[in-house]
């Protein structure tokens, strides 16, 4: 199997906070005094997960003289184990203000699935200079305009297991692609999980757009016109650009054999910086 993570540039690694977050910091060797004054980025991954999910897209960014700041929520990945079974939506909110912090001045945000909907909210009280949403979880609102056509369940268990990936390729994965998430996913927090599902109980999370003064950019993982309209829903309701790429999945846009598309999307959004 190959292991991206492996195969990341030289960079630095501390912990941060109370509860060790750990953070991995990437810059590249010569800067030119413009990328010395665009804002960072701060990535900010999805459940399950950490910030080897963001491994294949790093090395991108450095190269076009981006800072790049790559972050672990509480008890992910290297950050400190702690007890999952009472982290809750709020707590992962604290974490992402300890990472804006770290950054120095207000950083561009790149928030993955879960990391999406944490990084929507949290940018209705704290200062960024720009939001990407890479598939992220949708809002209360956008539920409201385009709904799953089923509901999923509220979470029973007290954290919530590694999902299993059984198959060996998707439209847009290979076989390395999926293995190499297998050997890192891990365990999710019940409570947290629960505050942005949709099921009879949870109604997600609502966001205040007015709030919202950010430029942003919603980039969809496409497979049906449904996906496609919560999409340009969440666009709309952030103001933001929009970008839809069809037959992808929803890991496929960070570790599969397309993910380029999204970087590239990505990159052109931020030339305005």
């Amino acid at each position: 199997m190959r292991d991206f993570t492996k195969e990341l540039p030289a960079h630095t690694e501390k912990y941060i906070g109370d509860y060790d977050l750990f953070i991995e910091i990437f810059q590249g060797e010569s800067l030119s005094k413009a990328t010395k004054q665009k804002p960072p980025l701060l990535f900010v991954h999805g459940a399950f997960t950490g910030s080897w999910m963001w491994s294949k897209y790093i090395p991108h960014f450095i190269d076009e003289g981006w800072k790049c700041y790559v972050m672990n929520l509480r008890s992910h990945y290297k950050s400190r184990q702690l007890d999952m079974t009472i982290i809750t939506f709020e707590d992962y909110l604290e974490d992402i203000n300890e990472a804006i912090a770290e950054c120095g001045v207000p950083p561009i945000v790149i928030g993955f699935s879960m990391g999406g909907i944490l990084s929507e909210k949290l940018a209705e009280t704290v200062e960024i200079a720009g939001l990407v949403l890479i598939d992220s979880v949708i809002s209360r609102e956008v539920h409201k305009a385009v709904p799953y056509k089923e509901l999923g369940r509220r979470i029973s268990e007290i954290i919530v297991p590694a999902p299993v990936r059984e198959e060996q390729s998707s439209i847009d994965e290979s076989a390395d692609d999926i293995e190499f998430q297998r050997k890192y996913l891990a365990t999710e927090s019940a409570k947290a999980f629960n505050a942005f599902i949709f099921s009879p109980e949870a109604k997600g999370i609502s966001i205040d757009s007015s709030l919202i003064s950010c430029p942003c950019v919603v980039i969809k993982a496409v497979n049906c016109d449904d996906d496609d309209r919560r999409g340009r829903v969440t666009a709309e309701h952030l103001r933001a650009e929009y970008r839809g790429l069809w037959n992808t999945t929803h890991t496929g846009v960070l570790v599969g054999q397309r993910y380029m598309e999204a970087v590239d999307a990505i990159m052109e959004w931020l030339k305005r910086f």
